[in-house]
């Protein structure tokens, strides 16, 4: 049988976010939006950038990049079925999913913090993870272990 090939998937343009002029911001704005309500979505972020000004005296773009840098994955695991057994299969992580994976485990580790805001608990994972502690990159961590501990199955990897 023969394999057809995959349509690239045409994304709409992404514009930056009005205060910061920044892609970035306007994915994790993106992120944090549920049910469609992006004017809360942008409140939760600029409030947080306000908490990061304040409590680092940094710019707090500065320090948004840097905590995305600290938690950006370079490899993590698919699962492969191969003669009957699955495998976890290490791959190397490329372009915008690191971005992606990376926004993602800052929002779910600031999400499942409790009892206080959502503004002050996205500008305490954010602060962490610049100085390269917090949850999410603890995840980081525990990604990079189990692919480094399924290293062996990397040449099912196509």
């Amino acid at each position: 049988m023969a394999k057809r090939k995959k349509k690239k998937i045409k994304k709409p343009p992404l514009q930056p976010d009005p205060v910061y002029n920044n892609l970035l911001v306007e994915k994790l704005t993106n992120k944090i939006m549920k049910h469609g309500k992006k004017s809360i979505a942008r409140k939760i972020v600029y409030k947080a950038f306000e908490i990061i000004k304040e409590k680092t005296k940094r710019d707090p773009i500065e320090v948004f990049n840097q905590a995305l840098e600290q938690v950006y994955p370079q490899m993590e695991v698919r699962p492969m079925r191969i003669g009957g057994a699955t495998y976890q299969v290490p791959y190397e992580v490329k372009g915008s999913r690191k971005v992606h994976l990376a926004l993602k485990w800052i929002i779910e580790s600031a999400r499942s913090k409790k009892g206080k805001p959502m503004a002050e608990k996205l500008a305490q994972e954010l602060i962490l993870a610049s100085k390269g502690e917090g949850d999410a990159v603890k995840k980081k961590i525990t990604v990079h272990k189990m692919a480094e501990a399924n290293k062996a199955f990397a040449h099912f990897a196509k």
